[in-house]
């Protein structure tokens, strides 16, 4: 491996399985160093392409996604660092197909768990094909002032109480992700802070070893001395020690290996890792500590002296005039996003969106503030459910009953009529469920099955003026206006619509007051003496009940009636119970597999 440099301040990597905050720590480090490009180019989402929003800064940008390995190297073939958050069973498979691709160099594997046999798979490839593989279990590596990995030195502020915005001399490598967070902190304590440092992972095999990343470091002018922090088990540590007495290290290495408490226990004790676990004499801290002392390296007594070993080799270097001063700068402030700004106080921001009649915030979704399991749990109906989301009450059981009853007699009425009649024809020119829903349902007016509120309105209107039947109708004739609720074009007298009685025995059986509904009766009364079919229709029952109802429940103010029926509320009604004849009809349709529909001449007037 050895070699020099993995990254820069024009590193770009292509990023595996969409993590949101991971890439939007990268972005902002990249604005915290000054870089005039991001440094992820683009996301590999399986089965997913298109663009990512995240910030830049305080520029919003638009970074590609694409859904395979191969498209993502095409499509950017400066990119030659691979970040892998893929899950341990297909970290294997994706980064072997990165490493694969001529524009890659660098693989991170994220992951915990990958199985052995896989990555001694791909730590073989990499070998063979000079490419350089971090983790598995990592937490990936950083270049101060240049480049990190995903969520390397955690937050900004950590970030910046580290100095990682700006190089220093220290070149740092470790097992542990978790641990190289507070080495980060330490050295910026005591020397002029980290060049780049790099967390291997802490899996028994790891794709780059402490010693190829600390030969690495030897080759880089920029780094002065090297820190490294081992573990108990294996003994990738005794590679560093052979390199050392063979004298490949010219730079002063201060190093500690974790794990010394494992001599109290009586029995072999699994560390954090999963290559943490003492296998032998050989492999346990102590032996480690000593064998890199007599190998020249700079080894504490205790890990509680690691810092002032770190600073003392430091002080060393200065005095010696093998360290330059570092200029100091002062970093650029991270706008914060809103969402956190707002949680902490700091800004108020104007909301876009009202909503009184549900919430989903909670354990649980809320209907009117209703519990969703409440709502099961009671075994409340549709009606109910329409009564919480529509009126934004808890109406009684005879008005939920009345509004299911409602719907239940409007879903369908035949395919003849207009709406039913443009989804069929939808649906056999092969479009799907919502378009020739939607057909059917654009048909839904004043002359079809859209006068429940205007009937309401006239006849709530007339009621409350005192006008007599024959007052309010001959006003509407005089006005040009149809009686809306009134007329059918097969119902009369003499063949009674069968819903409309169903809904009036309801109505006179449940209801407390039914005023509205015996004056569009009277109406009816007064229009059948001028034709036989001027009969009240559906759409007129449902009016005028539907202002029983509301009058009648005692939960409503005579102005909430009046905005009820002024928005739309009874139309609603119709529309909700049509859709599912609707949807019904396009089932059907496409059921019965049938072809397109063409009308027939004979059935068309052709004149001039």
């Amino acid at each position: 491996m050895a070699t020099g440099q993995l990254f820069s301040k024009t590193t770009q990597a292509l990023f595996y399985n969409y993590k949101q905050l991971p890439i939007q720590r990268m972005l902002d480090f990249d604005f915290l160093c000054g870089r005039e490009t991001p440094s992820v180019a683009g996301i590999i989402n399986p089965g997913s392409e298109g663009f990512q929003k995240l910030f830049f800064g305080q520029e919003e940008i638009a970074i590609p996604v694409h859904s395979a390995v191969e498209a993502a190297c095409a499509a950017h073939p400066t990119a030659d660092v691979f970040i892998n958050f893929a899950s341990f069973r297909s970290a294997a498979a994706s980064s072997l197909a990165a490493l694969k691709q001529p524009t890659i160099k660098v693989v991170a594997i994220i992951a915990e768990g990958v199985p052995e046999s896989d990555t001694k798979q791909l730590i073989a490839y990499a070998k063979a094909n000079n490419k350089v593989v971090i983790g598995p279990a990592t937490v990936g590596g950083v270049q101060a002032g240049a480049f990190k990995i995903g969520d390397t030195a955690g937050t900004i502020d950590n970030i910046i109480q580290c100095k990682l915005y700006r190089p220093g001399s220290v070149g740092f490598v470790s097992k542990s992700g978790g641990m190289s967070n507070e080495l980060y902190n330490s050295i910026a304590r005591v020397t002029d802070g980290i060049y780049e440092g790099i967390a291997i992972g802490g899996d028994v095999f790891p794709g780059s070893t402490l010693s190829d990343h600390v030969l690495r470091f030897n080759n880089i002018p920029q780094v002065k001395m090297v820190v490294v922090l081992g573990e108990l088990g294996g003994r990738d540590e005794y590679s560093l020690v052979e390199a050392l007495k063979q004298g490949k290290i010219n730079k002063p290495v201060v190093a500690w290996v974790s794990g010394t408490c494992a001599t109290l226990f009586k029995s072999e004790v699994q560390f954090g890792h999963a290559g943490a676990k003492s296998g032998g004499e050989m492999e346990s801290a102590q032996a480690k500590n000593e064998a890199l002392r007599e190998a020249g390296a700079v080894v504490p007594t205790s890990y509680e002296a690691f810092e002032g070993a770190i600073k003392e080799t430091f002080a060393k270097l200065v005095e010696a005039g093998k360290v330059s001063p570092v200029k100091e700068v002062t970093p650029p402030q991270i706008p914060e996003d809103l969402k956190t700004a707002i949680k902490s106080g700091k800004v108020r921001a104007p909301t876009h969106i009202i909503s009184t009649i549900s919430d989903d915030r909670g354990e649980e979704p809320t209907y009117a503030g209703v519990p969703m399991s409440s709502i099961v749990e009671q075994g409340l109906g549709v009606g109910d459910v329409i009564s919480l989301l529509w009126f934004k009450r808890s109406l009684p059981h005879y008005c939920t009953r009345f509004i299911e009853i409602c719907i239940m007699l409007c879903a369908d009425h035949g395919p003849c009529v207009s709406g039913a009649h443009n989804t069929i024809v939808t649906a056999r020119a092969g479009k799907d469920l919502v378009s020739s829903l939607v057909s059917g349902l654009l048909t839904i007016g004043p002359r079809f099955g859209g006068a429940i509120d205007d009937a309401a309105r006239y006849f709530k209107d007339a009621y409350d003026r005192g006008l007599t039947p024959y007052e309010f109708v001959e006003s509407m004739k005089k006005k040009g206006i149809r009686v809306p609720g009134i007329g059918h074009r097969i119902k009369s007298a003499d063949n009674r619509d069968k819903r409309v009685e169903l809904l009036q025995l309801f109505a006179r059986t449940n209801f407390p007051s039914v005023k509205y509904m015996e004056y569009a009766v009277q109406v009816e009364t007064y229009t059948l003496s001028k034709a036989n079919n001027l009969v009240l229709n559906v759409d007129g029952a449902i009016g005028s009940l539907f202002l029983d109802l509301l009058a009648g429940s005692g939960m409503f103010t005579k102005q909430e009636i009046d905005e009820i029926v002024g928005i739309g509320y009874l139309n609603g009604l119709f529309v909700l119970a049509r859709s599912i004849g609707l949807i019904g009809h396009t089932f059907d349709q496409k059921r019965l597999k049938q072809p397109l529909y063409r009308h027939p001449w004979e059935d068309v007037l052709y004149t001039k």
